[in-house]
């Protein structure tokens, strides 16, 4: 299966590739290919495609100023299914593409017992062996996955209704539904936050596709490693060291 997963991955790399392009200037390295951008994005347009029609419907008293974007109330309920389901696959083709770098290692493990260090900011640098992705991305990541499947299963069972179900099951997967909703708006907010404010130069990973050499050893070192065959604590010395010497020497 996992050849197979591979082959059509590669294969849709190519042809994404030949349609797009991803420059890297000098200093940069590639981060993610078009492919795997436009599976971003699509994610996001359908998550909140789905968020704001889904708040319309749950709680229109406080979000009915969002229904006249999907043509009204009526036409919200009707989209607001294909809207998950859109997001549901476009994100497994997104899990496809991401099932090895993702895959949970000793590295993370010890990168979440100091996660507090990580969250203060305490350290400038990531931890040496900090891969293509840290633990707090991976675990976002299968949180995503987890919520996808509730909000299929419970999705599927709201959509055909107490006639088929019955109302209990309906009833609890409208708890669910929300809760897991929910879970992964907050998931959300830090994740526009790290890729933004947080993580300067992130936010041109999924723009550009390529993100700067300090990027990379400062967030991602054992990438940066693998990568350029380079040390990447020695990197940022070097680059630190020749920023003090330009300011001594202007």
């Amino acid at each position: 299966m996992g050849t197979a997963v591979e082959r059509f991955d590669d294969k849709a790399r190519e042809t994404f590739e030949s349609v797009g392009r991803t420059e890297v200037f000098p200093g940069e390295l590639l981060r993610h290919k078009v492919y795997t951008r436009f599976l971003h994005w699509m994610v996001a347009l359908f998550f909140f495609l789905a968020l704001f029609s889904g708040f319309g419907i749950y709680l229109p008293w406080l979000f009915r100023w969002f229904t006249p974007i999907f043509g009204g109330g009526a036409l919200s309920r009707v989209m607001h299914p294909w809207f998950g389901l859109a997001f549901v696959f476009f994100f497994a083709l997104q899990t496809l593409n991401w099932l090895t770098p993702m895959k949970w290692t000793p590295a993370d493990s010890r990168w979440m017992r100091n996660i507090k260090n990580a969250v203060t900011g305490a350290e400038k640098l990531e931890p040496p062996d900090t891969g293509f992705f840290n633990a707090g991305q991976k675990a976002q990541f299968w949180e995503i996955v987890i919520g996808c499947i509730a909000f299929l299963i419970t999705g599927i069972i709201l959509w055909i209704g107490a006639g088929t179900f019955g109302r209990i099951t309906v009833a609890v997967s409208y708890v669910l539904h929300d809760i897991f909703a929910l879970i992964m708006l907050g998931g959300i907010f830090i994740h526009i936050y790290l890729s933004t404010i947080g993580e300067p130069g992130t936010f041109q990973s999924m723009t550009r596709g390529a993100v700067s050499e300090a990027w990379a050893w400062t967030f991602h070192p054992a990438w940066y490693k693998q990568v350029t065959g380079r040390d990447p604590r020695q990197a940022h010395d070097e680059a630190l060291n020749r920023m003090r010497s330009a300011r001594k020497n202007p």
